[in-house]
């Protein structure tokens, strides 16, 4: 978690993988009850196992154990291919306006746009 407790009670989703905070964290969980009950925030639960996180969350998705990269990742690309992401935050606050053109590649040892005459990139093909 990146974040404070306190700050889920101001969220609208909450997505809990990889524990079990109702059980390991019972005075940080309160926090996502108060977000439920005053803002109506979801509760998504993502865990192979049925925990009390699970019994309280608003949507259930029981993974297959190994397989929560693959789910993250189908969330990113629902995110990405529907626009559901904050698009001025990305650009300001992470990495994501470097995220690789198609035409970029590597091949042989050298990455696309290299120019033999100058022994440098044509970097234009890389975002």
């Amino acid at each position: 978690m990146t974040n404070g407790w306190v700050d889920i009670k101001n969220t609208d989703v909450i997505l809990a993988m990889g524990g079990n905070p109702a059980e390991n964290h019972p005075c940080g969980f309160k926090w996502f009850i108060e977000a439920k009950k005053t803002r109506g925030a979801k509760l998504v639960a993502v865990d192979p196992r049925f925990t009390r996180t699970a019994a309280t969350a608003d949507l259930y998705a029981p993974i297959r154990a190994g397989s929560d990269i693959a789910f993250l990742l189908g969330i990113i690309r629902y995110a990405l291919d529907t626009k559901r992401f904050h698009e001025d935050y990305v650009r300001i606050h992470t990495n994501g306006p470097y995220i690789i053109n198609e035409k970029y590649g590597f091949e042989d040892g050298l990455f696309a746009g290299f120019d033999q005459n100058t022994a440098s990139y044509d970097k234009s093909n890389w975002v």
